[in-house]
């Protein structure tokens, strides 16, 4: 069966009986029909002041098809609460990018999924819209702003704020706008996908409503003809940006297969933004539940590395476990097999790339000594296989664990669920990697030695420009988010396994001053992606009476 066809065999529950396993009351729900709703921020005021546990879902470098992080989620959060505790997962949201792409949508697969799941997958709550409009109506306003006479002074060269949209479109990277306006407005502009804008980050790292407007007026656009930076409260359109977001900032209350409570909300891409569910819907989750189950974009290198120095940092969170989720797949994959061939047993491939889980694993100990390792096994896996990878994890002084949960739902993931209570019980010091306070290339290097091994870092002629451009508006004291492939610890894809001592390259360095972090761009990546030549999208079928297939 396909995901879609397991989805549509369980039967969910009303929005209203979700909301009352986690002591919700009706108020405090808006609903976007049966089987969705919002959650009023207004419920932060009445609730139990200490917050639960913290449980983060990372993982190794993945194959192109993805690793399985967030079906593993909803796999522990399951299985929690068929042993009774009160749990609750907060995910991230999908992008329509991969969903149309390659490798589907992000609403977990198998027996471990959140319902709707087609809704989930497509526009939702229109959270991401709301996203994109506030985005693009903000480089709407810089182009009016130059074609009503430009009274701010605008370097047309030098605006930094690009257009968006929620699809992987890669004849959008760079564009021309405003060819045909008869004034000398017409400027080289470029797209992101939406899930990589500062807008997203921004939502993602709100506290409320007026700090959301705040971070927002706080968005360096543009430089002058002098050269002074110009910010979004120059052009007086950070209410009307507000007012777009108003609804997307509450967090959105959904479901698992099994019934279980779910918060979905924000969703920005780890290897082009900083991977992480909103803060506010953790928070609330913190308070509303005893285990808070949350997951971080790709390889632990890029998504929980950011979760722990920018969403930790900034959130005054503190993880109370770390798993690292591998699969014997990729574990090959880094070894260098085909990925055509994945499904086949080597034992080869397998003991040559499982250095990429040994360098996730010594990552993840410089800021938690509570990690378990979880293997998220396929049908096609061999026993050998699993036996080697259990071992290699127990000879490192790892717990282990094999989850089903994807064939078998919360129950495959009983063993895993117990071993991460038991790892709760324990007392943990959490550290961040560095200082934020310290220089960008301080910043920079640290997090290029510590969590990518490399030997020495480049600096282009553009980077070093930028930076000092950052620290002349005294920017530098912030976390940074690095862009860079996700399919290795390097900014090289083809470096796969545990790579060391080689050159890492810093192509660009951009402060999003409003969301409060210095966006770090190494190698070629990209932040807008392109379809493959056999896109997703082929393979989709809408039935005269709405029934889709072939979507996941």
């Amino acid at each position: 069966m396909t995901d879609i066809e397991i989805a549509r065999s369980f039967k969910m529950l009303e929005i209203d009986e979700i909301a009352k396993k986690l002591g919700i009351d009706d108020k405090y729900l808006e609903h976007y029909g049966k089987y969705k709703a919002k959650i009023n921020l207004d419920i932060l005021n009445n609730l139990k002041n200490e917050d639960g546990k913290l449980i983060l879902v990372t993982s190794i470098n993945p194959t192109p098809f993805g690793e399985g992080k967030t079906t593993m989620s909803i796999g522990i959060h399951d299985a929690m609460r068929k042993l009774g505790y009160n749990s609750l997962a907060v995910l991230r949201e999908p992008s329509l990018g991969p969903v149309f792409g390659i490798k589907g949508g992000a609403a977990g697969g198998g027996h471990s999924q959140v319902v709707p799941m087609e809704d989930i997958n497509l526009h939702f709550t229109g959270d991401m819209h709301a996203i994109g409009a506030a985005n693009n109506l903000l480089c709407a306003a810089i182009d009016n702003h130059l074609f009503q006479g430009n009274s701010l002074n605008i370097d047309k060269t030098k605006i930094l704020f690009n257009r968006c949209v929620d699809m992987n479109d890669r004849a959008l990277r760079t564009v021309t706008v405003g060819l045909d306006l008869g004034k000398d407005v017409a400027h080289e502009n470029h797209f992101c996908i939406t899930v990589a804008t500062e807008i997203m980050a921004i939502l993602c790292l709100s506290k409320n409503l007026k700090d959301l407007k705040t971070k927002i007026s706080n968005i360096l656009f543009a430089y002058d003809m002098n050269g002074r930076p110009l910010f979004v409260k120059d052009l007086h359109v950070e209410e009307a940006m507000t007012i777009l977001l108003k609804d997307a900032i509450k967090p959105n209350l959904v479901q698992t297969l099994e019934n279980n409570p779910v918060i979905i909300h924000g969703g920005p891409f780890a290897n082009i933004a900083h991977g992480c569910n909103s803060l506010m819907a953790t928070k609330l989750g913190l308070k509303l539940s005893d285990y808070v189950v949350t997951e971080a974009g790709f390889g632990a290198d890029l998504g929980a590395e950011k979760f722990l120095d920018i969403k930790c940092r900034k959130g005054n969170l503190k993880p109370n476990v770390i798993v690292v989720n591998a699969t014997i797949r990729s574990l090959k994959y880094n070894g260098g097999m085909s990925k055509d061939e994945l499904n086949i047993k080597n034992m080869k491939y397998l003991e040559k790339g499982i250095c990429n889980l040994k360098v996730h694993i010594e990552n993840m100990k410089k800021y938690l000594n509570n990690i378990i390792i979880c293997l998220n096994k396929f049908s096609f896996d061999d026993q050998e296989e699993i036996e080697y990878v259990k071992k290699y994890c127990e000879n490192l002084g790892c717990e282990f664990a094999v989850s089903t949960s994807h064939q078998d739902g919360g129950e495959g993931a009983i063993e895993l669920a117990e071993k991460i209570v038991n790892l709760c019980k324990n007392d943990v010091e959490f550290n961040l990697l560095y200082d934020e306070n310290d220089s960008i290339e301080n910043k920079i290097e640290k997090v290029s030695k510590e969590i990518y091994h490399a030997g020495a870092v480049k600096y282009l002629d553009e980077a070093r420009k930028s930076i000092k451009m950052i620290e002349k508006m005294h920017l530098d004291k912030l976390p940074i988010c690095v862009a860079k492939t996700q399919y290795s610890i390097s900014d090289d894809p083809k470096k796969l396994g545990y790579p060391k001592d080689y050159e890492i390259t810093v192509r660009d360095v951009k402060v999003n001053s409003g969301a409060g972090f210095i966006v770090v761009y190494m190698g070629k990546i990209m932040t807008m992606p392109g379809l493959s030549k056999t896109p997703a999208y082929e393979n989709m079928h809408i039935d005269d009476d709405g029934t889709i297939y072939g979507l996941f």
